[in-house]
Parts: C-alpha cells; sequence; structure tokens
C-alpha cells in the first residue's frame, strides 16, 4: 500500500512538472492596450495626430475625373468613363486609372506629364486643377486611390490584405480591422514596414502605452505591412507542439515503467 501510494505521489509530481513545462506565467502588462492613459499631460495632447492628409508616391493608381459647368467641355479628360458606361467593377477601375511612374508624374490627357508625386491629394487636385483650367473654364478635379492597401500580417485573427476606402485608417482601426491580436501578439514590439523615399524603414510600436496616440506613425499609409510578432509563449510552444506525439508517448511509458517497478517492490 505504501509502494503504490508513493507510486501515485510520484507519478502526480510528474504530471504536475510536465503540465508546467506546457505552461507559461502571463503578465497583464504584456496583453492590456494603453496602459497609464490617466498619466498623459496636456503637452501630450498637444501633439495629438487629428489631421492626416494621404501623399502621392510611385507606384500609387489615380482615378482621376473632371468636371465643368459645360460637361462636354471635360469629355476630353473623362473619355474612357464615358465610353465604359454601366457599373464600374474594381477591375475595371484599376485599368482607368493613372499610374503614377517611378519619377512621380502621371500622363494626363491635354495636359501631358504632370508631377504629382510627393503632394498630398489635396494639393494634387490643386496642381491638375491649375493646369486643367487652361482648357476649361472653372475645371473641378476629383482624385482618388485605388490602391490604398494595407498589409497586416503575424499574430491577428484575420491577417490578410486590407482595402481602405476611406483613404485614411490608423493603427488601432487596422488592429480592429483584422479582429484583434491573438492573445499570443507581442504587443509591446508590433513593427511597421513602411517604404520612405525608395527604401524600407522598420519602425516599432509598443501598444501598451497610449503612445502611439501621439505618434507620426499614428496614421498608415498606403502599402504599409504591419506586423506582429508572436510573444515568448507562442515561440515556446512552437517547439513544444512540434514533436508532442512523441514526448506524450514518452511520458506515458515512463509512468507505467515506474509504476511496475514500484509496486513490485
Amino acid at each position: 500500500m505504501k509502494h503504490r501510494y508513493f507510486s501515485f505521489y510520484y507519478c502526480s509530481v510528474l504530471t504536475l512538472f510536465i503540465l508546467f513545462l506546457f505552461s507559461s506565467c502571463g503578465s497583464k502588462r504584456d496583453i492590456v492596450y494603453f496602459q497609464n492613459a490617466d498619466k498623459i499631460t496636456e503637452g501630450m495632447y498637444a501633439r495629438e495626430n487629428t489631421e492626416f492628409n494621404a501623399i502621392i508616391m510611385p507606384n500609387d493608381n489615380l482615378f482621376i475625373t473632371v468636371s465643368a459647368i459645360n460637361p462636354e467641355s471635360v469629355d476630353v479628360f473623362n473619355s474612357a468613363l464615358l465610353t465604359r458606361g454601366g457599373t464600374l467593377s474594381s477591375t475595371t477601375l484599376d485599368v482607368m486609372g493613372y499610374l503614377v511612374d517611378q519619377k512621380g508624374n502621371i500622363n494626363f490627357p491635354l495636359v501631358g506629364e504632370i508631377h504629382l508625386g510627393g503632394l498630398t491629394k489635396r494639393d494634387a487636385v490643386i496642381a491638375l486643377q491649375k493646369a486643367v483650367s487652361k482648357f476649361v473654364t472653372d475645371p473641378v478635379v476629383n482624385i482618388r486611390f485605388l490602391n490604398y492597401k494595407i498589409n497586416i500580417l503575424g499574430e491577428v485573427n484575420r491577417p490578410g490584405v486590407y482595402t481602405v476606402t476611406d483613404e485614411r485608417i490608423t493603427i488601432p482601426q487596422a488592429i480592429a480591422l483584422a479582429g484583434d491580436l491573438t492573445i499570443y501578439g507581442d504587443r509591446r514590439n508590433v513593427q511597421l514596414i513602411r517604404i520612405e523615399n525608395g527604401e524600407k524603414r522598420f519602425y516599432f510600436i509598443d501598444l501598451t502605452t497610449p503612445d502611439i496616440f501621439f505618434s507620426p506613425k499614428y496614421f498608415l499609409l498606403q502599402n504599409d505591412i504591419l506586423y506582429i510578432p508572436p510573444n515568448s509563449t507562442r515561440a515556446g510552444t512552437s517547439t513544444y507542439n512540434a514533436n508532442l506525439p512523441l514526448l506524450m508517448s514518452t511520458i506515458s511509458v515512463t509512468f507505467t515503467i515506474i509504476a511496475f517497478f514500484i509496486n513490485k517492490k
């Protein structure tokens, strides 16, 4: 009886030890967003990002329409739109868009080559209106991005490429769009990959503090990549999971052998 009790005790200890290996202690500080928001000062509010204007960059696809009091006077600028007719699909719009070349230029009817790269959409509208006004009285120009997309990867519930229809999205909104981070996402080390002046730049963001609301990276630009790396718990369990069947079989056999020899004494 004593041996059986010792066998049960010994196996229980081993079981608890194995369960400990497969578990890890988590901290609330590693999970909760925007901690210590009550310590935000008036000076920080002064730096808050409230206005955003998308910047036109190379490889942007722009949908441009021109209107005026005399509709016939702008037909040449909207010829592709007029000939299509009917309902416009996203594929059709992509074909009709003006692709910004590597120098930041587009080739617009009658106007010819015009530089829009580096301008906000508002400034690009003004530039085009000025150029078109040489041919049309009081033109109204409208520009929309056809390829304003962001990429969300890593430890989120719905990773993927998302089209931003209103051309304005913040990092918290992007995370919500992807279904929030999983419990295994490293909230302290979110990575933002952005192309600036033709070069890739890497920025690191801590979502456990409210600092993101006052950061120049608060708004995402078209083609930004937001990557949420796994935390230490996920990294650890990935190793265990790969060898889990073999490990469980080994544990089972070991328990059986230990119990057999202890009960035999």
